[in-house]
């Protein structure tokens, strides 16, 4: 079954720190055999967030078809799994653009119990320009490369995650 998303909130120029795109309660489809928030659907809250991020970034433009295949494509992801999610929870995702150049952006998501703003998990993501009808990658169009200078100055504050660009290991306690 394919996710559906959310309708994209309309650009307005008013750019929070962080920003808070995308709202859900934890769904039925996403819980599995042990009664909580299945890995795999994780990704999928984090993948609520970077459409949410990118349909927003991108009004009036907020759909595929006005975009003309001006996309984007995820090369990379990290999660976090801090604390379950069960059915019925309501949470919300936080978004911080942390780094951009001509054709790439990398987001962290913070995925909260919204109830207890407890984090539940972190998502951290590469993302690289991409058009659809060429089939490979391409720099932002003006007005994205634009929207992401906007964004990332508006964000400049709050700075790094200290988790943010961290990789998998094993290290010593």
């Amino acid at each position: 079954m394919a996710e559906v998303f959310d309708a994209p909130l309309p650009w307005d120029g008013k750019i929070d720190s962080p920003l808070t795109l995308f709202r859900a309660t934890v769904r039925e489809e996403w819980i599995d055999a042990f009664e909580h928030v299945n890995v795999a659907h994780y990704l999928t809250l984090g993948d609520h967030a970077n459409w949410a991020f990118w349909n927003w970034m991108n009004g009036p433009h907020g759909t595929m078809e006005s975009r003309q295949g001006h996309e984007y494509v995820i090369v990379e992801n990290h999660v976090h799994y801090i604390n379950e999610l069960v059915l019925g929870t309501p949470i919300h995702v936080t978004t911080q653009l942390i780094g951009a150049d001509n054709k790439r952006y990398i987001l962290f998501h913070r995925i909260w119990k919204s109830e207890t703003d407890e984090l539940a998990a972190t998502n951290e993501v590469k993302c690289l320009g991409f058009n659809l009808y060429a089939r490979r990658s391409e720099g932002w169009l003006p007005s994205v490369a634009e929207r992401l200078e906007q964004i990332l100055q508006a964000q400049a504050g709050e700075g790094v995650p200290a988790i943010a660009g961290q990789g998998i290991a094993l290290k010593k306690r």
